[in-house]
């Protein structure tokens, strides 16, 4: 890179260029030049002018790149002089600190752009920033000129590697340089080289070798023929097995159950993938402020590598509200109390209360009413297994029943894969209805088993990935002695694209199905029903079923539900979707399409940390007599 002056001359410059970036590639190497998440080249002159304090100095910022696309936004989304330049710097000082901040923050960038010959020139009030003492009489507003020559664009010349990983298995080949994107003419982006590193010592560490680390790096750029020459060589180190686990910083919990809950054993070999999965385990128990999985420095002469497991845990107790809305079926308000850790290992135990159905006027008889508690206790069988019991009580009142019922559950839920989770309960509950079929109790014993795959990127708001779930439940209800079953498959697709996944496509298809006696002898809750805000928006909730010919609504045998959602995002707060849902219930035949209900409209998104907050306006495309002219939702993530 040129120095900011102007250019050096070749060898010079080789030398500068050698030495700063197996600097920006080294590990803990101290100082100011941030790249990478290192900061390197920090003197004192930094360090006191970034400790100044004093009155706010305004400026006004001028950028010139010189470059266009890519670079041009790479240059621009690295200036901190930009991006806070509607904001007043702390004093002369903070101003010409920040400036010299942007020398080291548009050299990376040009780096991670593949331009190793730009020149940077930033004026304060027509003086180079570089020049300026910390206490320089400024005026107000400053004038900050920014001005980017990008110089010519570097490729890639000869590569050298050495000691590059061996196969991992019989069939395979080590791999070549540019497997790691290291390829002769191809642009010399600083960020290939890291990523190139990483990839090496993943490679490594995939087999075993805990230490792997990069022995030797140059990385020379020849500015009299624009190419960048690599060579780079990897010390593998030994193979190592996991020693010894231990625990520190735990309060409540019980160390030797995080150090079981872990599933790290000792002897094993060394995969980084199972400590990944060792982390993620903790993190599940929903303990932790903080935690990491700390190795020794070194190996030991046994070969073994011990470690700890460094944890900082959370308030025992959480207190949680939250509420929602839709035109149709009024607001509902819920809370919660959480204590994390009843006996020192992860036990939950979770109370949840809920109110539903608030309108306008007050009915309180059309209320919904739930209270319930949730034991969770980790670690049953295996450290992948919890066990869950439940208990609740509740008043369900919808358009086409009013459900007043206890249950209890218990079960195992175990995390298969990152990806699946298995599930398998057994219930029993008592429950008594009102409907068109009048007043009736139903005494219900069921099993449960159920299977999910998700890798999705982000539940709440995913770009990409799958949804896939599937249930069955056998059932047997007393009163009647009647045996059913009911079983249920769920799919959901996300589908991103254009820059940042701006624009998104996301679909879903549910069915479901029960098998057993009449309708009349089947509890309500077992019974399909569709509409609402997770099913076909602009109807009611579960107000789609099976239609007498009096015009009496029950819950059906047969279930499908569709949804395709076209999502964009308008900026960085703010998002758009327009979506189409349809289903239909059926009772003892599969109707044609003709019963399809159909529901269509558009909603906004507001993003926040927590996940987008949903406001969706929806219509009823071919609504029967009694249905709403429209229907409003508002609640917290994507519809689905």
């Amino acid at each position: 890179m040129n120095d900011r002056r102007g250019q050096l001359p070749v060898l010079r410059t080789r030398f500068r260029l050698a030495l700063l970036f197996a600097l920006l590639l080294v590990p803990g190497t101290a100082g100011a030049f941030e790249i990478f998440g290192l900061r390197l080249f920090e003197d004192q002159a930094d360090r006191d002018a970034a400790a100044v304090i004093a009155d706010p100095q305004p400026y006004e910022v001028e950028l010139t790149t010189g470059a266009e696309g890519e670079l041009d936004a790479a240059i621009r989304g690295a200036s901190a002089l930009l991006a806070d330049q509607n904001e007043p710097a702390s004093g002369a000082a903070g101003l010409l600190a920040k400036a010299r901040g942007d020398y080291r923050r548009i050299t990376g960038a040009l780096y991670g752009q593949g331009y190793y010959g730009g020149t940077i020139n930033i004026l304060v009030d027509g003086v180079e920033a570089a020049r300026l003492p910390p206490d320089a009489d400024l005026p107000d507003p400053a004038a900050v000129r920014v001005v980017i020559d990008p110089g010519p664009l570097f490729r890639f010349g000869a590569i050298s590697i050495a000691n590059r990983p061996p196969p991992a298995g019989a069939d395979d080949q080590v791999e070549s340089p540019e497997d790691y994107g290291l390829a002769r003419g191809e642009v010399a982006r600083s960020t290939v080289v890291a990523g190139a590193e990483q990839r090496l010592l993943e490679g490594w560490r995939q087999q075993g070798y805990a230490k792997a680390s990069i022995a030797n790096r140059e990385v020379i750029a020849d500015h009299r023929t624009n190419t960048v020459d690599v060579a780079i060589t990897v010390d593998p180190d030994r193979r190592a097995a996991i020693g010894a686990v231990g625990v520190t910083g735990t309060e409540h919990m019980d160390p030797e159950f995080v150090r079981t809950q872990s599933g790290l054993q000792p002897g094993e070999e060394y995969d980084p993938d199972e400590i990944e999965r060792a982390r993620k385990r903790l993190s599940r128990l929903e303990v932790f402020r903080s935690l990491r999985l700390q190795a020794a420095e070194d190996i030991g002469p046994d070969g073994m590598l011990p470690y700890t497991i460094v944890v900082d845990e959370r308030p025992l107790h959480r207190v949680g509200a939250g509420a929602s809305w839709s035109s149709v079926d009024g607001i509902g308000v819920e809370g919660f109390w959480l204590h994390r850790n009843l006996m020192g290992r992860a036990e939950r135990l979770r109370l949840d209360a809920r109110i539903a159905g608030i309108g306008y006027p007050v009915e309180t008889e059309e209320f919904d009413y739930m209270f319930g508690g949730t034991f969770t206790k980790p670690g049953i069988f295996t450290p992948d297994t919890d066990l869950v019991a439940a208990i609740s009580a509740e008043r369900t009142v919808v358009p086409t029943y009013v459900e007043t019922s206890a249950t209890v559950r218990a079960g195992l839920t175990h995390l298969l894969s990152d990806e699946v989770t298995l599930e398998g309960s057994a219930a029993y509950e008592l429950a008594q209805f009102d409907d068109d079929f009048g007043t009736r109790v139903f005494s219900t014993a069921s099993l449960f088993a159920g299977a999910t795959f998700d890798n999705r990127d982000e539940p709440l708001d995913a770009t990409e990935g799958y949804f896939v779930t599937g249930t069955v439940e056998p059932f047997y209800e007393f009163n009647r002695g009647n045996v059913g079953l009911r079983t249920t498959a769920e799919a959901r697709t996300y589908f991103g694209f254009a820059e940042d996944d701006r624009f998104v496509l996301a679909g879903r298809l549910r069915a479901g199905l029960v098998l057993g006696p009449d309708l009349a002898d089947i509890p309500p809750d077992r019974l399909f029903f569709a509409g609402g805000g997770g099913s076909v928006r602009g109807y009611g909730y579960r107000s789609l079923g099976v239609e007498g010919p009096d015009g009496t609504v029950t819950g059906g045998r047969y279930l499908l539900e569709a949804s395709v959602e076209a999502r964009m995002r308008i900026n960085e707060e703010f998002g758009a979707v327009a979506f189409v849902d349809g289903g239909y219930v059926a009772a003892d035949t599969f109707p044609g399409l003709e019963d399809l209900r159909l529901g269509a409209g558009v909603g906004l998104r507001y993003y926040t940390g927590l996940g987008p907050l949903r406001l969706d306006l929806a219509f009823p495309l071919n609504g029967r007599a009694g249905d709403p002219a429209y229907a409003i939702y508002a609640g917290i993530g994507q519809a689905f």
